[in-house]
């Protein structure tokens, strides 16, 4: 698995490397092309780093496979409806979907009816990007390290409180992980969007959050919150002085959020073999990977088998903090 690292990524990403190009050689990638424009569906908001990478991705594809690829972005529902118009179109290789860690490995645990199936609808083609996320709290809170904030959250129960971008999204899984592995009880409390709830816990209306590092990052460096731990697998590069998750002595509170191309299942093998043929040679780019750094993601591309295998992966621990920590979404 290929990745581009600016000091953010990528817990339990890392996979066995595969030589950039030759494998969809060896399959015989270079041989397919798409005959009329490709749909490129998004299943969240224009402007976010989902929507961002699909969009650095969509132009250079246009470039290599000599029609337009087209991002539509359909909302809603945590990301399912997108997910389900993807899943149920014509699997001729003109349908892709830029999906995420949410989509493929956390909503089956959370809505009873999916309307598509996150492993038997999809082909997997390859990785897109990560990011990891940062325990953030108030200034105001009594604790300069991330040990001392575990005693002080183990001392005030659900008296200190975290926020959000909603039941179910990734601040909330990753934060219900570190709570699992911490041991504390915390009270949640769900904002829409991720904006909002940094916005409460710079002003104190919650005490902490697990919000993605990019979108932090601005604050910290403010000093309008303080960072105590960071969730990747090695420091960021852009925060070395912030300890890790394992280096705090919660291994298991270490999380990555991701993004990954598919298309729906039964495309051609030779279709998936040149679409993950361009997208690793894309994500090596240095330019790609400065567009996506702006986006705060960072680039990981890999083989259709390695993406296959992070979903199960990672399906089967989300599936079990759903579980533990009893998460339902209304």
């Amino acid at each position: 698995m290929f990745i581009a690292r600016r000091g953010l990524l990528a817990a339990g990403l890392a996979l066995p490397s595969v030589a950039l190009p030759s494998l969809a050689r060896a399959q015989g990638g270079g041989a397919w092309a798409p005959t009329h424009p490709v749909r490129f569906v998004v299943p969240f908001p224009a402007g976010g780093a989902t929507d961002v990478v699909a969009r650095v991705l969509g132009e250079r594809l246009q470039q290599r496979l000599g029609q337009p690829v087209v991002v539509e972005n359909r909302t809603g529902s945590g990301g399912n409806l997108g997910m389900e118009n993807a899943a149920h179109s014509p699997a001729d290789g003109h349908t892709l979907v830029m999906a995420t860690m949410g989509t493929l490995s956390i909503n089956q645990h959370l809505y009873r009816n999916l309307g598509f199936d996150p492993v038997k609808g999809f082909a997997p083609i390859s990785m897109a990007f990560g990011t990891d996320h940062v325990l953030i709290v108030n200034p105001g809170v009594p604790a300069r390290t991330a040990q001392e904030f575990v005693a002080l959250a183990k001392e005030k129960g659900s008296g200190i409180s975290y926020g959000s971008a909603g039941s179910g999204s990734s601040t909330h899984m990753v934060a219900e992980l570190f709570r699992l592995a911490a041991g504390i009880q915390p009270m949640h409390v769900p904002y829409r969007g991720s904006a909002p709830a940094l916005n409460d816990t710079i002003a104190g209306t919650v005490q902490f959050m697990l919000d993605q590092l990019p979108s932090a990052l601005g604050q910290i460096q403010a000093g309008t919150v303080r960072a105590l731990a960071t969730t990747g697998p090695r420091r960021s590069a852009l925060l070395p002085e912030v300890p890790t998750m394992a280096e705090i002595g919660l291994p298991a509170a270490e999380a990555t959020s991701w993004g990954a191309v598919l298309a729906p299942a039964g495309t051609p093998a030779a279709a998936i073999a040149r679409y993950n043929q361009a997208i690793r040679e894309i994500l090596a780019e240095p330019g790609a990977q400065e567009r996506l750094a702006a986006a705060g993601a960072d680039a990981v591309s890999s083989t259709p088998e390695e993406l296959a295998a992070t979903i199960r992966r990672e399906s089967d621990k989300w599936g079990r903090v759903v579980q533990e920590a009893r998460i339902t979404v209304n």
